[in-house]
């Protein structure tokens, strides 16, 4: 546990008494994603205010099983009827034995931080008419506005992509390391509508409670803070996400916003130190880790800049079009249907992902049996790897699936490339950024990953050029 100042200087008072609560306003139904943002509860004749949205990586475009209510992979925050924000009010020192009844006051938002056996201290929330409060985290009460469960680790489940090597075991674990009530954000309700960032969420009571191992202290104006568990980390972009997109330094957010330097590992109970010069405010290309999935945060502003299913759907047709042919069978490739991401297609693109060549299935080529290659190439390995009949280069040989999901991509450029070793197509742009970012794994570990699918990136740039072969006729 980590403290700051001595709590025996606090004396408990003999009694708590609490303030009444102020009268808050109903939250609102949990807003649902872009493609259903109003829900019924806004005027007809006024345009909706949208925060921004958030995206969680590793799933192209929906759920494994279907988007369904607040469980989906991608929510759009739009501004509430009425304002359901909270910010600090009132601050209570009491007899660790008394926080049950402190906190069984169900309409006033509170966080409690045990000091220890005989000493807690209470920071009870009031009402803020100026922000709106989204909630995250694993629990399906009704209070967390989007319910989060932890993403298959490199398995490649959408789009059939690849395993990764030892990227955490292809399907979701057996207990989850999400917490139930991961974070909030709060959005102010006026222009810039500036978004930030809080680790922890309300239960079902309002309350937020640290116990006794929890990491916590004491400010320096005498306010009290601390970390979850599992921590919550924000990478902010270093530049702008779309125009130069280039990753930042991983930092972790505290239960009231501050930001600090990574823990050793993941739970450890020492924080990190305190960056003053950073702040919890998101923008355009933060991402948010919850320890067993990591969101995206896009700006409106950002969004425009992508392409939208319409478009994505264009550019597929525009692919197909070209009638790009396998360069052994002659036969013409066609990139199945947006809605098409588990079924590999007869008439479906391969690719050897070390070389970019682009064929057609075929069940030859198994290079199982050669010895180590020569000069230039890559000697194969037990997994069945392939050799390309090109160029001779040897590695895997997966389909090629089109990124669906809109919002991870950085522009709207042609669907040149594709991430290795899943085979997921975007375009350059989109590839080449996210091949820089190193995504959090585990307690300590951080790899680049496809943000389709989750795959962990191999080979030197983690991409490859497509190189598709045009009708000889």
């Amino acid at each position: 546990m980590v403290l700051e100042g001595s709590s025996e200087a606090l004396c408990p008072p003999p009694s708590l008494e609490l303030r009444p609560s102020c009268n808050k306003s109903q939250p609102s139904p949990p807003l649902g994603s872009s493609s259903q943002p109003h829900d019924g509860v806004f005027p007809e004749d006024k345009e909706p205010v949208k925060y921004g949205e958030l995206i969680v990586l590793g799933h192209n475009g929906s759920l494994a099983n279907g988007d369904k209510g607040r469980r989906r992979s991608r929510l759009a925050l739009y501004k509430r009827p009425k304002a359901n924000g909270v910010k600090p009010d009132v601050i209570h020192n009491v007899s660790t034995p008394l926080v049950s009844k402190a906190l069984s006051n169900k309409s006033q938002h509170s966080i409690s931080y045990t000091l220890s056996r005989s000493h807690s201290v209470i920071v009870e929330y009031t009402h803020d008419t100026n922000t709106d409060m989204f909630q995250i985290g694993r629990s399906t009460e009704s209070m967390i506005d989007f319910v989060v469960t932890d993403t298959a680790g490199s398995g490649g489940s959408q789009g059939g992509g690849a395993a990764g090597e030892g990227g955490g075991g292809g399907g979701q674990s057996a207990q989850s390391t999400i917490s139930r009530y991961a974070c909030r954000i709060m959005c102010e309700r006026s222009a810039p509508y500036t978004a930030r960032i809080y680790a922890a969420g309300f239960d079902s009571s309002k309350n937020i409670f640290l116990g006794e191992r929890a990491a916590k202290w004491r400010t320096s104006d005498g306010l009290m803070d601390g970390l979850t568990t599992n921590g919550v980390l924000v990478m902010h972009p270093a530049g702008e996400f779309v125009s130069e997109p280039a990753p930042g330094v991983w930092r972790e957010i505290s239960v009231c916003g501050n930001v600090f330097a990574l823990r050793e590992t993941r739970s450890a109970q020492q924080r990190g130190k305190l960056v003053e010069n950073e702040s919890n405010t998101l923008q355009d290309g933060s991402l948010i880790d919850l320890c067993g999935a990591t969101l995206l945060w896009r700006t409106p502003a950002g969004l425009r800049h992508t392409p939208t299913l319409k478009q994505l759907e264009s550019l597929r047709q525009e692919l197909n079009a070209a009638r790009p042919q396998c360069p052994v069978g002659f036969n013409t490739l066609a990139f199945p249907s947006l809605a098409q991401r588990e079924i590999v297609d007869k008439k479906q693109p391969w690719v050897y992902v070390n070389c970019g060549h682009v064929h057609g299935y075929h069940n030859w080529g198994y290079r199982k049996d050669k010895g180590p290659a020569g000069p230039g190439g890559t000697a194969p390995a037990s997994t069945g790897e392939r050799e390309c009949p090109m160029c001779r280069r040897v590695g895997p040989y997966v389909p090629l699936w089109l990124g669906c999901e809109g919002g991870l991509y950085l522009d709207a450029g042609p669907p040149t490339h594709a991430f290795c070793p899943c085979g997921h197509v975007c375009s350059e742009k989109t590839v080449v950024g996210w091949s820089q970012i190193p995504l959090p794994h585990g307690t300590h570990a951080f790899h680049a990953a496809c943000p389709f699918c989750g795959t962990w990136l191999t080979g030197e740039q983690g991409h490859i050029k497509l190189i598709f072969q045009g009708p000889v006729d």
